[in-house]
């Protein structure tokens, strides 16, 4: 494409702070400076860097239970500012805060295109924080959002069905990816995991015990206490297992006091991740608030077998019994009889079914990278930013891409 694309892309979260949301958003920024020029919008902190070539950092407030992240204060003189001085050719709104609210108002006002990202069930999270009351607020609210929006991008065809019957309109989908050099089962390392059966794990005869992984924000929406039940149960029948809780959040140290049996190991970044993944034998995702769960896709890259409730990623890309255990009942005795028909079947055949499973998962995830997200990712901003171009753009190389 002969047109550079300006592209402002405003967000509430972004690295260095590590969630979901601001890594995936990050890597699908990645080397767009082919085609872009991207100017980003986002929270300041005390401990970035210097702003990048048309970076805006707006003010903050502290969010509530989470020391580490802020949230953005509406900006809409600034951004009327910097982008009559620089228009953009479409605004891209990643978070839907008070920030992104007022990117969406003064777009809309410049009648500049503007497309945004569902990312977060924000309604759903309010069960978990004993404010139920708002949870009709929250969804009236994220309808509003998203349907002034040109367009909006959701990570799967069960994601967009469910947003469709709610009443959200211009829905396309656009998965998630992987990286696939930084997480493999190349990474694996076997004194990791020595040092975790090393602390505490019992082992009978010569059956090792199975390494459990987890890798979330610790938070209560991540309904993490299903799978902590979930093991205890499982040790207290016989089966030979370590759990290993990888994250942090406003939860883990009343999750650490009450299930001192799992390794609570903190967070993890880079290729400590990486050997982290590799490194165990499953990967258990007890969440049922997730849109896509990029760490579910993480697991699979680093081929490991799945239990997790049928949905993101979970339902977009595994089959049960194929790739791991994916649940329709989505209730706490679902998850824990899944987890205990895994163990026993390791403790027959040690080994054997999970890694087919696990390696049924790595062919999966190899076919997500992030260059084809990126790729269709492009041939929409180009089609919302420049219509009388959008039938060229469909024969441009980076129009050709795998959807879900």
């Amino acid at each position: 494409m002969d047109r550079r694309l300006r592209l402002a892309v405003v967000t509430e979260t972004y690295p260095p702070e590590v969630n979901g949301v601001s890594l995936s958003l990050a890597k699908l920024l990645e080397g767009l400076d082919r085609m872009c020029d991207v100017h980003l919008v986002r929270v300041s902190r005390h401990d970035l860097d210097a702003p990048m070539t048309h970076e805006i950092r707006v003010a903050g407030f502290p969010i509530p239970g989470y020391s580490a992240l802020r949230g953005g204060l509406p900006a809409w003189l600034a951004l009327r500012s910097a982008w009559l001085l620089l228009r953009p050719d479409l605004v891209h709104i990643a978070t839907e805060g008070p920030l992104g609210l007022s990117a969406l108002q003064v777009a809309r006002w410049m009648k500049i295109p503007v497309c945004s990202d569902f990312r977060t069930h924000f309604e759903q999270y309010v069960d978990h924080y004993k404010l139920a009351w708002l949870e009709p607020v929250a969804s009236r609210y994220l309808r509003y959002f998203h349907n002034r929006c040109d367009l909006n991008f959701v990570p799967t065809e069960m994601l967009a069905s469910q947003l469709k019957a709610q009443g959200f309109d211009r829905l396309t989908v656009v998965p998630r990816g992987v990286d696939l050099r930084l997480f493999g089962p190349g990474y694996r390392d076997e004194a990791l995991r020595a040092s975790w059966l090393g602390s505490g794990a019992q082992q009978e005869g010569r059956q090792k015990p199975a390494i459990l992984l987890c890798v979330s924000r610790m938070a209560a929406e991540k309904n993490l206490v299903v799978l902590l039940q979930a093991y205890r149960a499982a040790r207290q029948a016989g089966s030979l297992a370590r759990l290993v809780m990888v994250g942090d959040g406003p939860i883990r140290s009343s999750l650490a006091r009450d299930f001192p049996e799992a390794l609570f190991v903190g967070m993890k970044t880079g290729l400590d991740l990486s050997r982290h993944y590799a490194s165990a034998d499953l990967f258990c995702f007890p969440s049922q608030s997730e849109t896509f769960g990029n760490v579910v896709l993480e697991a699979m890259a680093s081929a490991l077998p799945v239990i997790a409730y049928r949905q993101g990623a979970s339902a977009a890309l595994l089959q049960d019994q194929v790739h791991g255990w994916i649940l329709d009942d989505f209730s706490a005795s679902a998850f824990h009889g899944a987890l205990q028909n895994a163990l026993r079947q390791w403790s027959h055949e040690p080994k054997g079914l999970w890694q087919q499973m696990g390696e049924r998962a790595l062919v999966k995830a190899s076919t997500q990278s992030w260059s084809s997200v990126q790729n269709l990712m492009l041939s929409h901003w180009y089609a919302l930013a420049f219509p009388t171009l959008k039938a060229k753009a469909h024969h441009e190389p980076f129009a050709h891409s795998q959807q879900l």
